[in-house]
């Protein structure tokens, strides 16, 4: 994928297909070192999926037989001098975490996290949905928990409601980066 948040945007939607009520994002760098985690309390995958799931010819679909998502998330982390771990149990949920090393050539950008964040949002009325980003010892977290609370009934999904949401991510974002590009 072109940019790293395009593959959180994928993998927190197979966590909304695998029916998870909290989906927690978390967004890291420390020094010279990107991490990514995406974790749910989804279905979980049994051992003998888990075992092959990083493989783009295993997936849970029955439209086409190729699941291209997670094997790239890995791939790209490993090119980049990083590493790559999933864990997960059936019943349970679901824990996938990648390092990147932000200096290498191979690594893509960060992208746009208030676009994915945005784009996840439609399907948080039924479900939670936590993003921490921390850059050294400044930390945003964005909660649905929170956004509901505020919001007093109205749907995350209102068109007013994701562009706020858009841009109060930007904004914080933003200010922690400095306007450095990750």
């Amino acid at each position: 994928m072109q940019e790293l948040s395009l593959n959180v945007l994928d993998i927190a939607d197979n966590s909304v297909k695998a029916g998870a009520k909290n989906i927690e994002i978390n967004i890291s760098v420390k020094g010279n070192v990107l991490t990514i985690e995406i974790k749910d309390d989804g279905c979980g995958m049994s051992k003998e999926f888990l075992s092959k799931v990083t493989d783009p010819y295993s997936t849970t679909r029955k439209t086409r037989n190729v699941g291209l998502g997670i094997p790239f998330f890995k791939m790209e982390a490993e090119l980049s001098g990083g590493e790559f771990t999933i864990e997960s149990e059936e019943g349970k949920g679901t824990d996938v975490k990648a390092t990147f090393m932000i200096d290498s050539i191979d690594r893509p950008p960060l992208g746009d996290l208030s676009e994915t964040i945005t784009a996840l949002l439609p399907a948080c009325n039924e479900r939670e949905l936590k993003m921490n980003f921390e850059v050294n010892d400044e930390k945003f977290v964005f909660d649905t928990r929170e956004l509901k609370e505020q919001l007093e009934g109205v749907p995350v999904d209102e068109p007013y409601v994701l562009q706020f949401v858009k841009e109060m991510i930007q904004e914080n974002i933003t200010s922690i980066v400095g306007g450095v590009v990750l």
